[in-house]
């Protein structure tokens, strides 16, 4: 049986994001994809540790003991934090841990969520966990409910129609363009994609809530880079946050187009 559904979340700007949870059958598959990578390296390092032997049977059985349970604890919690959210699995099933109310996952989270699998688990194939994830609304198994997580699907993001979101605006930051260039340094990818998906939803907030929102991003995004009073006065915070995001994929989408390899031309009969 594979239980999905979605939940909404309300962002104190006023912003609404529906996320669709991920089932018990999406969850499995996940799992089992990190299984197979934690056997893999368990064997490798196992291999290794079979020289001790040699030395001392005991020492080789500790640390084989040793290294099966960092393993089988540490892995998840260095990719979902190294990966915000995502372990290998999750990545190739398209899953994602986050808070469940929006807000950023925290370090304390993922550890709580990933010692309790010894619970989860019981008594084989994550059976406590699998019924738990059943009879609650939110997909939850014990250890997201003790860390406040749920586990999403990560949508397929559609390249965003720039030309249509930046159409006739005059961007003062490109008379700077060693500060645009530090500016794409700066600015991680999930800044720019969130900053993006503000831009095309703004008609939908109520006014108060976009003011807010917009100020908050173009906040964000002012820390970055010491911008001189030519390229802002004036500029309202939603036309700051259009000039960036023209700025960031304006660059992205020049050097695409230069990367393309150059096409034959077709000989005329």
């Amino acid at each position: 049986m594979n239980k999905t559904n979605s939940m909404q979340i309300r962002t104190p700007e006023g912003v609404v994001f529906s996320q669709q949870l991920a089932g018990p059958m999406a969850r499995f598959l996940a799992w089992l994809v990190d299984v197979l990578i934690q056997w893999t390296i368990s064997i490798a390092i196992l291999m290794v540790l079979a020289i001790f032997g040699v030395v001392s049977v005991d020492i080789a059985q500790a640390l084989s003991v040793l290294a099966v349970f960092v393993i089988s604890i540490g892995y998840s919690i260095f990719f979902e934090w190294r990966w915000r959210g995502q372990s290998p699995g999750k990545r190739v099933v398209r899953l994602r841990v986050m808070d469940a109310q929006g807000l950023r996952l925290k370090f304390s989270q993922i550890v709580i969520r990933n010692l309790l699998r010894v619970v989860d688990a019981l008594p084989l194939l994550y059976l406590v966990g699998g019924v738990a994830c059943l009879v609650n609304s939110r997909s939850q198994r014990l250890g997201d409910f003790a860390a406040n997580t749920i586990v999403v699907r990560v949508p397929t993001v559609r390249e965003p129609n720039l030309e249509q979101l930046l159409a006739g605006k005059y961007n003062s930051l490109r008379a700077h363009p060693h500060l645009e260039a530090r500016l794409r340094q700066r600015v991680s990818a999930v800044e720019a994609t969130l900053a993006v998906q503000a831009i095309a939803r703004r008609d939908l907030l109520e006014p108060v809530a976009r003011v807010e929102l917009f100020d908050e991003i173009a906040a964000r995004f002012r820390k970055k880079v010491q911008w001189p009073a030519d390229a802002t006065d004036g500029v309202t915070d939603e036309q700051f946050v259009r000039n960036v995001i023209d700025s960031l994929y304006r660059q992205r989408r020049a050097e695409t187009v230069s990367a393309a390899p150059a096409r034959e031309p077709v000989p005329l009969a």
